[in-house]
């Protein structure tokens, strides 16, 4: 049995959990953490998330992470009967997230007005590649594309080489802590302020396009393009990754200006610090090759313990650049819980990432960890007044599995 409550301060909420793929399942995943009901809705054939990825013993871990704290149903929406038990489900549901193309839901007869006529404080999250409208509207959209389309990778990789993807869903991620902003926005909007539900219209490749700095008003006013430059900034030096000498690697930066004095001395060349150039980090980016000599010729002398020693007694800013690995065995994630343990009935005690923060009175939890297919199918559907009998019969005919 799973716990029948969470901890956090969305208890009580009711999140219907329609999307794949993974930006919409995403804002579900910490809404539950936070200690919404989450229910997951998937087609009877299973969630793609399912078989993603890494698995054991046949078992999608991604799943795992992916859908904690959910309760997981089928339902085949494209029919009738499917999209009538939806209906129902989120007739006194909180919030609503789906991520089909445009018109799914018309199609199905699940048409956001109609689910508003139901239930008129329904969020309704709709996650789509560019948008409910526009001439992209209705093209498959995924967060590589939105990673392209964006301007990330045309400002990622080094001068000489080709835009860089990301190797992990950047695009989708950072739409989900959007999404979360937005659905919790409208929360606000009709729990506090006396609102009604709405729709939210997230299109992937804006909230990427939102945090990549200046780029459209330098463009604007100054016609500047940004261009690939490595590991180095465009706004201050040194920045970048250097080696050390026993082959390990770490990541320095000085956005501010008495950083990098602190670095130049610890270094050996505090003259540079007198130079014009200097006093400002446009400045000292434009000099960037003779800083990275400096700072990576020292470096490249000396082992990585001595680098971070002698840049933590210096107070300057530098990090060891980690793999897996070593991020779960260093102190400070550690002693945040960071990647905290889950126990499964499928696979036994499983690490994953934790709450990305703790609130001091309403802390979420994590209760169980992606659940097999169709689990909660008879708990949840009994609410709807769906007797075994009748359980039988939709299984029987491919609505649920």
């Amino acid at each position: 049995m799973i716990p029948s409550r969470g901890t956090g301060p969305l208890v009580g909420l009711k999140v219907v959990d329609i999307a794949t793929l993974f930006a919409g399942p995403m804002i579900a995943t910490m809404m539950g953490d936070l200690g919404a009901e989450v229910i997951k809705v998937e087609h009877p054939r299973g969630d793609p998330v399912r078989d993603h990825g890494a698995s054991k013993q046949g078992i999608g871990l991604w799943w795992k992470m992916l859908a904690r704290n959910k309760k997981t149903i089928t339902l085949n929406l494209s029919e009738p009967e499917g999209a009538d038990l939806l209906r129902k489900l989120v007739s006194d549901a909180d919030v609503l997230i789906e991520n089909f193309r445009p018109g799914t839901l018309e199609r199905w007869g699940l048409e956001p007005d109609d689910l508003h006529s139901d239930n008129p404080g329904l969020v309704i999250a709709r996650i789509t590649g560019f948008g409910q409208f526009g001439p992209y509207a209705n093209r498959p959209g995924f967060g590589t594309l939105a990673e392209s389309m964006s301007g990330f990778a045309a400002i990622t990789g080094e001068p000489d080489g080709p835009p860089t993807l990301p190797p992990f869903g950047l695009a989708d991620g950072i739409s989900a802590l959007a999404g979360m902003s937005a659905v919790m926005s409208a929360l606000y909007h009709r729990d506090a302020r006396g609102g009604s539900g709405q729709v939210i219209d997230l299109a992937i490749i804006e909230p990427i396009l939102t945090i990549l700095g200046p780029q459209p008003i330098v463009y604007d006013q100054l016609g500047q393009i940004q261009p690939r430059q490595g590991n180095r900034s465009s706004n201050n030096a040194p920045r970048n990754v250097y080696q050390t000498a026993d082959e390990r690697w770490v990541a320095i930066s000085t956005s501010a200006g008495t950083i990098a004095e602190r670095v130049m001395h610890l270094v050996g060349h505090p003259e540079v610090i007198e130079e014009p150039w200097f006093e400002t980090g446009r400045g000292r980016a434009e000099h960037a090759d003779l800083l990275d000599g400096y700072v990576g010729g020292w470096i490249a002398e000396r082992n990585l313990d001595d680098v971070i020693e002698a840049f933590e007694e210096a107070d300057a800013a530098v990090a060891p650049i980690y793999d897996i690995s070593q991020i779960m065995q260093d102190p400070q994630y550690l002693a945040l819980d960071s990647i905290t343990t889950v126990d499964d009935d499928d696979l036994g005690p499983l690490r994953m990432q934790n709450i990305p923060f703790r609130m001091g009175k309403t802390p979420g939890s994590i209760r169980w960890a992606g659940r097999a297919l169709g689990a909660d199918n008879a708990e949840v559907l009994a609410e709807l007044g769906i007797e075994d009998d009748e359980l039988a019969r939709l299984e029987e005919k491919g609505i649920i599995t």
